[in-house]
């Protein structure tokens, strides 16, 4: 007797239960999208989303449909067409899921680069293996080993070759639209060079038609992404000429500042316009590198290498606390408020004397920092009752002092408005913080107040032995000191192209003029780095280089103007200012250099007058002050900082005044000059 059928069997569906147990949120998602649909709401984002999920529907039901036909040599038995429904069903469901899970689905086709595509590959093994289990334990008929290999490779090669085929094909449309635009070489054939190149591929609105690389290291012939590296630097002139270029990117950011110097020198021997790119540490994440390519500046080309400063320890002293920066719209004081921003202070008070100067930094602030609580407040810190309402009100735990009186030639004429402002308005800041519990308190200082020739410098290491002598433990005081600051107000970099943009001539004080230059967000941050690093009574330095000529500097920017120096703009000496040296220098015979855990910060500790001994020195300098008397101010600076070598036109101006008093003393008949 023939056996009675068997029971037709319960055939479970693993990848209905995968969906409907495991992944309840996939199906709500995918309803919500139908019900937009029905609804009329669909929007572009949506319409993106479902032409991904059907072509990626296609590809990967063809890889499983051609690893089938590969396998049986495209006759595919009657008895394994249900396991081919089930396979293609599986893998549609699964690896849509894994695809989306791993990112895959969500990458716009037109800007694949290499994690789209590693992002595909572990994807779709990952989903090829759980597919895998699934075929070999419920299907009615299990799918063999073969097919399962086939598919992953097919899947594999049909999702990324269709990326890459979408970003070709939109590259080669921005190509044809270029017709016309600027042929562009590209300095440099690093990260930064191959990035600006695929950004112009896939950037419609880029300007530029990349027509080669120029490296410095040895690659030509080489191809960088399709396009070939023509040649190095001594060869841009000859490359210009041959391929008609009109522009040059330089895109190496990492360059030093002499590697920059050459460089911008080959490309103004070309002729043609040039550019480069902010360093790598600057540039935006969300800003296209075609929009930050800017005209070289003087800070590129000056020899020094940007130093980086530890973010986190200044995050840490700043966020949540209540900061005061004094001398607040000034060139320094402003880009100190534009860093402390950056952290999220509870509040940040601009202590400022200037009101035209202020009410553009609050402007400024609230444009730029929507969230953050700006306090803008006038006031002179040569006023202690102003100075104890601010702090009254606001309470700062940190104190950042950049007010002060800096410029050279006028303080030499001016000697007891720089006493009062640098010495006495420092006194008062140091005393009401010290009043309020101030935890910090940070002053910045200048390479002037080493071994002083000047009024300014003088004042400003008089200003530093104050601050040390209020360190007796508890609240930090520490001084910073630096050099001149590229494109602060009065500097000479503003001065220098306010005379080339007239024809010159460049005017210069003397050949042999030495400094050293610091960019001001260089300064800023050693001025926060500081805040962080001090225990007390030290004052800090930043490596600041090599120093410069200022002849150097000038003719740098004669270049970069398009000029050539002697030629079509002449530089002319003028002779040295009253109060001025030729070199500055870091520190003095008498402070010791201590180590920091930042090799490019360095920390001095010296003499330090005790309180008592100082109080007396200044009351002697406010009585000199009250009464004018311009040979007992200098007398007393002197005993104070023996260093100081007093300017011809000091030492004139108390010559002057002791032969004035000695004719009042003796009393000469009227119209009898004094030294006649």
């Amino acid at each position: 007797m023939l056996p009675s059928p068997p029971h037709p069997i319960a055939v479970r569906n693993p990848a209905k239960e995968f969906l409907t147990k495991g992944t309840p949120q996939l199906l709500k998602a995918i309803q919500a999208r139908f019900d937009s649909m029905a609804s009329g709401e669909l929007d572009h984002q949506s319409l993106q989303i479902a032409a991904v999920a059907f072509a990626q529907t296609m590809l990967i039901s063809s890889a499983g449909l051609g690893a089938f036909l590969l396998r049986f040599e495209f006759a595919i038995p009657a008895g394994a067409r249900l396991s081919v429904s089930w396979a293609v069903i599986t893998w549609v469901l699964i690896k849509h899921f894994m695809l989306h899970f791993a990112g895959a689905s969500r990458g716009i086709w037109r800007y694949c680069s290499t994690p789209d595509l590693v992002r595909i590959v572990a994807g779709n093994a990952v989903a090829s293996f759980i597919s895998a289990i699934v075929l070999r334990t419920w299907c009615p008929k299990p799918v063999p080993i073969s097919v399962l290999v086939i598919d992953f490779m097919l899947a594999t090669a049909l999702l990324c070759a269709a990326r890459i085929s979408v970003r070709l094909c939109y590259e080669f449309a921005v190509v044809r639209r270029r017709s016309g635009k600027i042929r562009t070489l590209l300095y440099g054939a690093g990260q930064a060079g191959v990035a600006l190149l695929q950004e112009s591929r896939a950037n419609g609105s880029f300007a530029n038609e990349i027509c080669g690389f120029v490296d410095d290291n040895k690659r030509k012939g080489l191809l960088v992404q399709g396009v070939p590296v023509l040649g190095c630097g001594k060869d841009l002139a000859r490359l210009v000429f041959e391929h008609k270029v009109r522009q040059i990117l330089i895109a190496t950011p990492s360059a030093t500042g002499l590697e920059m110097s050459r460089i911008t020198g080959l490309c103004q021997a070309t002729g043609v316009s040039f550019k480069t790119m902010p360093a790598i540490c600057d540039i935006l994440s969300h800003r296209a590198l075609s929009k930050q390519m800017r005209e070289v500046a003087v800070e590129d080309v000056l020899g020094r290498t940007r130093v980086k400063l530890d973010d986190n320890n200044i995050r840490a002293k700043i966020k949540g606390q209540v900061v005061l920066v004094s001398g607040a719209a000034g060139s320094i004081g402003s880009e100190l408020c534009r860093q402390i921003a950056r952290y999220n202070p509870a509040a940040l008070v601009a202590f400022e004397i200037s009101e035209t100067a202020l009410f553009f930094l609050e402007r400024e602030m609230h444009e730029s920092f929507p969230g953050l609580t700006f306090c803008p407040e006038i006031g002179s810190i040569q006023n202690v009752q102003r100075l104890r309402e601010v702090f009254a009100q606001y309470g700062p735990s940190l104190v950042l002092h950049a007010a002060a009186y800096k410029h050279v030639p006028l303080m030499e004429k001016h000697i007891f408005e720089a006493v009062e402002n640098n010495i006495f308005g420092t006194l008062n800041l140091a005393t009401v913080a010290a009043e309020f519990s101030t935890e910090d308190f940070v002053m910045i200082s200048t390479d002037k107040a080493v071994n002083p020739t000047n009024m300014m410098g003088t004042t400003k290491r008089v200003a530093e032995l104050i601050v040390r002598s209020f360190q007796r433990g508890g609240p930090h005081y520490i001084s910073v000191r630096f050099g001149n600051v590229l494109g602060s107000n009065g500097s000479v970099v503003p001065i220098f192209k306010q005379q080339i943009a007239r024809g010159g001539p460049v005017k210069v004080t003397h050949p042999d003029m030495e400094r050293y230059f610091m960019t001001i967000p260089e300064a800023s941050q050693l001025v926060l780095q500081a805040s962080t690093m001090g225990r007390g009574g030290e004052v800090f330095v930043l490596d600041m280089g090599t120093p410069v000529k200022i002849v150097d500097l000038a003719r740098q920017l004669i270049r970069l103007s398009g000029f050539e120096p002697d030629k079509d703009i002449n530089i002319e000496f003028t002779g040295t200012r009253p109060g001025e040296k030729l070199y500055e220098e870091i520190n003095m015979a008498d402070e010791s250099m201590l180590p920091t855990h930042h090799e490019k910060i360095h920390v001095f500790a010296g003499t330090t007058l005790p309180a008592e001994q100082m109080n007396a020195h200044l009351q002697r300098l406010r009585k000199a002050c009250e009464q004018r008397n311009a040979k007992a101010l200098v007398r007393e600076l002197k005993t104070i900082v023996p260093d100081y070598t007093a300017s011809k036109h000091v030492t004139e101006k108390t010559f002057t005044e002791s032969l004035t008093n000695l004719g009042r003393v003796l009393q000469f008949p009227a119209g009898v000059k004094v030294g006649s």
